[in-house]
């Protein structure tokens, strides 16, 4: 059964716990008090176990993703026909059913009134091309921002290839800290106070990072992003990263060198 985290959402946690997934991926359960419907925001993995217990309750109107990872998304189709709610994501690949006039492109911007509520879609790239945050305004005092795997509620979030950009990311980041003090709701890890406050944290880390790769390439600034570099660099400012996060690792430098190769 999901539990209730705020006045307007509550999580189902999937069981696929994992060094990139942390205790496992949130699926978010939205609804406004009273309300005879719901929202589900990344149905998670295709866990028949999981989609039925998230599938259990009143109806499901809509079910919006945060971005493409499998973790977030396989289990979307096998959801709708469960529940028969159309599934919406910023991918058309991931909308479902694909021709559904229901199941349309989320675009950054739009406003969805769904379950009593008011959530507003915001495109925040940069983990993923398409990845996306939701915001609910009316969530308690300051409102609360789903926030995918843009900001986590641990650690720090991979720049994921191909489609991911550090310029993009930190864009994004800007956008996020506008709202404001808003309860941050994190598809993986526990949920967290003042978004600005932990954007903050976040840009730090990122600075911090990027004076950390600039140190390591010395006077290989300007050289091309070649596989040896990465790995080379990647082995001075990851040194001490585990094995299963290894991959990770060179996906953030690969991302962090393309973004100073940009003249950042």
């Amino acid at each position: 059964m999901p539990v209730r985290v705020t006045g307007l959402a509550s999580v189902l946690l999937a069981p696929n716990p994992g060094p990139m997934t942390l205790d496992g991926t949130r699926s978010y359960v939205l609804a406004a008090p009273g309300a005879g419907t719901r929202v589900v925001v990344d149905p998670g993995p295709d866990d028949v176990a999981h989609l039925t217990a998230l599938a259990d309750g009143p109806r499901v109107e809509v079910v919006l993703i945060t971005h493409r990872h499998a973790d977030h998304t396989a289990g979307a189709a096998r959801f709708a026909e469960l529940t028969g709610a159309p599934v919406r994501a910023a991918d058309p690949a991931h909308c479902h059913p694909a021709r559904s006039r229901e199941a349309t492109p989320l675009r950054g911007g739009e406003t969805i009134h769904a379950a009593g509520l008011r959530i507003e879609v915001l495109a925040t790239p940069g983990h993923t091309g398409d990845s996306t945050s939701f915001h609910l305004p009316d969530d308690g005092p300051h409102g609360s921002v789903l926030t995918g795997d843009t900001v986590l509620g641990r650690g720090t979030t991979v720049i994921a290839e191909p489609d991911g950009s550090l310029r993009d990311y930190l864009t994004s980041l800007d956008a996020l800290e506008s709202i404001g003090a808003a309860t941050v709701l994190p598809a993986h890890g526990p949920h967290l106070g003042d978004l600005s406050a932990v954007v903050r944290t976040y840009r730090e880390h990122r600075a911090g990072r990027l004076a950390q790769v600039r140190t390591a390439l010395g006077a290989r600034a300007g050289d091309p992003v070649t596989e040896a570099l990465v790995d080379d660099v990647t082995a001075s400012v990851y040194g001490d990263v585990v094995p299963g996060l290894l991959s990770a690792a060179r996906q953030s430098v690969r991302a962090q060198l393309r973004y100073l190769a940009e003249g950042a």
